[in-house]
């Protein structure tokens, strides 16, 4: 299938810069998948398209300071890392920029180095943060040790035991690219309910969701769970390959915790849906679900793993019945994932609607729910 049939024309000026100070005033599109009738309305009331007995999977995923501005030694040329995921300890995968300043054998340094004063460094007295050669404590060093099959590299980071730690100051939450503003405030980019850090770009269908709002929906008897998937490369690259079938998903930790399972299987008994908050949490649901994980049709299987599911139109779902979503990017897996489910055509007539309308693209921008 040709990724030209997954394009769409939209306005610069659509593409939302920030959030909204009241995240549950979003615009939401409710669209039907059985006959494409699209209604537009505030995402506060999404209470009025689900009903009791009704179970919300949620991404519970958190940014972590992924992205690092550096030099490379000894050079001092710039380099930007954002990290992905630790392989081991202390060895990470990391997309580099620019690459040439990041070939195999090279140190990278991060953060302020502030020389001690010359007569304490003289006379090496206790608490001097001189190390030798001018290497001072407090300053992050990688080592490139390889490269990835995507284009990325291995870096190895000197004092893995505290890196973590400093993470905290020197690093950065990242934000795609197409966001052209500093995030200030890191809870602009989290979701309400965001608790297990790991990764790299947030699950940005949840950001609609205030703790308000889900409060009333359980008083409203829609039943809510967790899921975590710690989102990765993908959500930065986009598909290069003509042939979508070509592409090759980047491995993504997930994890389903036994109450999740076990209310997925109560919805079922009771005649539920389990709708899915978000791109992430349906490839969770589905990889939990699927037949190699021991899934049966509507059921998923509690535990943790890695998945590389990568869902295009013609994909049976198991486990989703309904999803809430943002609008994607054109030649993205998340706008395949979302044609899957409701159908290219339906799909691309409604991001047509959204475009008509005005509505805010990406990952600050407005929703849609696919029922």
């Amino acid at each position: 299938m040709d990724i030209a049939l997954f394009d769409y024309n939209l306005p610069p000026e659509l593409i939302a810069q920030e959030p909204l100070r009241e995240r549950d005033h979003s615009r939401l599109l409710v669209l039907e998948r059985a006959t494409g009738a699209i209604q537009h309305r505030r995402f506060f009331e999404i209470g009025e398209f689900l009903r009791a007995g009704d179970l919300l999977v949620l991404n519970d995923t958190r940014v972590f300071r992924a992205r690092l501005r550096g030099r490379k030694e000894p050079t001092g040329g710039k380099v930007e890392v954002l990290l992905l995921r630790e392989v081991e300890a202390g060895l990470w995968e990391a997309l580099v920029k620019p690459g040439r300043n990041a070939k195999v054998g090279s140190t990278l340094s991060f953060g302020e180095e502030t020389s001690p004063s010359p007569s304490s460094a003289r006379r090496g007295e206790r608490g001097t943060p001189l190390l030798g050669k001018g290497r001072l404590r407090g300053v992050v060093r990688m080592h490139v040790e390889g490269r990835t099959d995507f284009g990325g590299r291995l870096l190895r980071v000197e004092e893995a035991q505290t890196f973590r730690e400093k993470l905290r100051t020197i690093g950065e939450v990242p934000t795609p690219p197409y966001i052209h503003r500093p995030v200030t405030d890191e809870n602009e980019y989290q979701t309400v309910y965001a608790r297990e850090e790991g990764s790299v770009a947030a699950p940005t269908a949840g950001f609609h969701f205030t703790t308000a709002l889900l409060e009333r929906l359980r008083a409203q008897g829609v039943e809510q769970a967790f899921v975590t998937l710690h989102v990765g490369i993908d959500t930065f690259r986009p598909i290069q390959e003509k042939e979508i079938e070509r592409h090759q998903m980047h491995a993504e930790f997930y994890a389903v915790p036994a109450a999740t399972a076990e209310a997925i299987a109560r919805t079922r008994q009771r005649g539920g849906r389990v709708i899915a908050v978000g791109t992430t949490t349906v490839r969770t649901l589905e990889s939990a679900g699927s037949a190699e994980a021991g899934g049966t049709a509507g059921t998923v299987v509690a535990g943790s793993g890695w998945t590389r599911l990568f869902i295009t139109p013609g994909y049976q779902f198991r486990v989703v019945d309904a999803m809430v979503t943002n609008f994607h990017l054109p030649r993205s897996t998340l706008l395949l994932l979302v044609s899957a489910f409701a159908g290219r055509e339906t799909v691309l007539r409604a991001y047509e609607e959204a475009v008509r309308h005005r509505y805010r693209f990406y990952s600050f921008g407005d929703a849609m729910l696919i029922l």
